[in-house]
């Protein structure tokens, strides 16, 4: 069977086909260019969360750090305060070893004056004459000369009968 068709339809026909060619690359154009689209969307969403997870990791680390620095700053505080603690000790022992003794000036043995300190002695010795230079400290346990050989003398005496 064979069918006749008139040419402006033929013509109309052909339009078509070349129509319907550039409808499907158009198509497909837009198909393609959807794809592109949500697996840049995909990529983006990947991203996000991704840059969430650090976002949160780091403000993990961020707390923890600012929990070592307080803890860091309260430790500072308390070596400060037992510094001060000790220093404040270590004042009140050395008045006390201050306390413990007072030192007799003799002169040609005999007592002369008691003061607080060895330098106070020999302060007071050398505004009754005795020469600034001279003043010698004997080891401990040495023998003492004798009185009647010495013009001046400091010694540390126990309070409290120890």
């Amino acid at each position: 069977m064979f069918r006749i068709i008139r040419t402006t339809t033929l013509a109309a026909l052909h339009a078509d086909r070349v129509e319907l060619a550039a409808v499907r690359a158009e198509l497909e154009a837009t198909r393609a260019a959807r794809q592109a689209a949500e697996g840049r969307e995909a990529d983006a969403a990947i991203r996000e969360e991704d840059t969430a997870i650090d976002l949160e990791k780091t403000r993990v680390e961020l707390a923890a750090v600012r929990a070592e620095l307080e803890t860091l700053r309260a430790q500072h505080l308390l070596d400060t305060e037992d510094r001060a603690t000790l220093r404040a000790l270590l004042r009140t022992a050395r008045k006390q070893a201050a306390r413990n003794h007072v030192y007799a000036l003799f002169r040609h043995g005999q007592l002369h004056s008691l003061h607080a300190t060895t330098e106070a002695a020999e302060e007071a010795a050398e505004a009754e004459g005795a020469p600034r230079e001279g003043w010698t400290t004997l080891k401990p346990g040495a023998a003492l000369p004798p009185a009647a050989e010495v013009a001046w003398r400091v010694q540390p005496l126990p309070l409290g009968g120890v």
